[in-house]
C-alpha cells in the first residue's frame, strides 16, 4: 500500500549518517595523524635513517669510495717508490733529501671527492625530482636538511680519517727503520694532523652541500668548489704582500696545515694560528649551510 491509496507508509530511508571512509582513506588519516603527532626527535631519527639509506645506495657514492681507495693504494705505491729512492742515495744526499709525505696523493683527491659527494647529496634529488617525495615524508624542511648534513658529515669525517690514517700507517710500515723525515713518524705522533685533514675534508663536503642546496645545480656547485680549491690558491701569488699570503691562508685548502701541520713539514703553512684556522673553517661551514637553509625553506622544490 502506498500513501496515495490511504495505507500506512512503509519505512523509508532515514536521515542517518552516510557511508564511512574506506579502509584506504582511514589508513591515510591514521598515518597522517601519526606523522603529525610525532615529535621532532622521532622525525629526525627516521630522517637520519632514510638519508643513510639513500647515501649508501647512490652509485656515485660507490664510485667515489672506489676512487678514494685507489688513491689510498697510490699512497702505498708512493711510499714504496720513495723508500727505494732513499736507498739509492748517498749518505750526503740523504741528509738533505725531502719528499712528499705518504698521505699526499690522498690529500689531493679527498677534497674533490668530498665536494662531489656533498654536492650530489642534495642536487641529485633535485635533478631526479625525488626531493618532493623526501619532503612528503619529512614535511619539516629544516629537519630534512639537518638529517642530510649530519649523515654527510659523519660519513665524510669517518672515511677521511680512516683513509689518511691508513696511508700514514702504510708509509711508516714500508719505510721501516729508515730515518726518512716524512715517513719515520708513526700514526701516534700525527694524531692532530690526521684529525685536521679529516676536519678539512668534512668542511668541504658540508660547504658543497650548502652551496648545492642554494644553486640546485651539480655542475655549478662542483665548479664553484673546485675553483676555490684549485684556482684561487695560485692566484693569491699575484697579490702583493702582505695581502697575498693572508688571502692564501684564509682559503679552504690551507686550513688543515695551519691547524696541525705534518711533523716533517718545512714550509710555513700560513699566517693563521690553529684557533684562527678552526674559526675560519667554522665560518665557511656556517655561512654555506645558512645560505642553503634559507633557500631550502623559502623556495618550492
Amino acid at each position: 500500500m502506498n500513501r496515495l491509496s490511504g495505507g500506512t507508509p512503509g519505512p523509508g530511508p532515514g536521515p542517518g549518517p552516510g557511508p564511512g571512509p574506506g579502509p584506504g582513506e582511514a589508513g591515510a588519516r591514521i598515518a597522517t595523524g601519526d606523522r603529525t603527532r610525532r615529535g621532532r626527535p622521532e622525525e629526525l631519527i627516521d630522517a637520519l635513517a632514510a638519508e643513510w639509506i639513500k647515501l649508501r645506495s647512490l652509485r656515485s657514492t660507490a664510485f667515489l669510495l672506489a676512487t678514494v681507495l685507489a688513491f689510498l693504494l697510490l699512497c702505498a705505491l708512493w711510499s714504496w717508490y720513495a723508500t727505494r729512492y732513499w736507498d739509492g742515495l748517498s749518505p750526503e744526499r740523504r741528509a738533505s733529501a725531502r719528499a712528499a709525505p705518504p698521505e699526499q696523493p690522498l690529500v689531493l683527491a679527498l677534497p674533490i671527492c668530498a665536494a662531489v659527494l656533498g654536492t650530489l647529496t642534495i642536487t641529485s634529488e633535485y635533478a631526479t625530482g625525488t626531493i618532493r617525495g623526501a619532503l612528503a615524508a619529512v614535511p619539516r624542511r629544516g629537519t630534512l636538511l639537518t638529517a642530510k648534513v649530519v649523515v654527510l658529515g659523519a660519513v665524510t669525517a669517518v672515511t677521511a680519517l680512516v683513509c689518511v690514517t691508513a696511508a700514514v700507517a702504510a708509509g711508516h710500515a714500508i719505510a721501516g727503520d729508515r730515518p726518512f723525515p716524512e715517513f719515520r713518524t708513526p700514526v701516534t705522533g700525527q694524531v692532530a694532523h690526521l684529525l685536521a685533514l679529516a676536519a678539512a675534508t668534512t668542511m668541504i663536503a658540508l660547504v658543497a652541500c650548502g652551496i648545492g642546496t642554494a644553486l640546485r645545480s651539480t655542475a655549478a656547485t662542483v665548479t664553484a668548489v673546485v675553483i676555490s680549491l684549485m684556482v684561487l690558491p695560485p692566484l693569491t701569488n699575484l697579490v702583493p704582500s702582505p695581502w697575498g699570503p693572508r688571502l692564501a691562508s684564509a682559503l679552504p685548502a690551507s686550513l688543515a696545515d695551519q691547524i696541525a701541520a705534518a711533523p716533517a713539514r718545512t714550509q710555513d703553512p700560513g699566517v693563521l694560528s690553529p684557533a684562527a684556522a678552526v674559526a675560519v673553517m667554522a665560518v665557511y661551514v656556517a655561512a654555506a649551510l645558512a645560505l642553503g637553509a634559507v633557500t631550502f625553506v623559502r623556495r618550492d622544490p
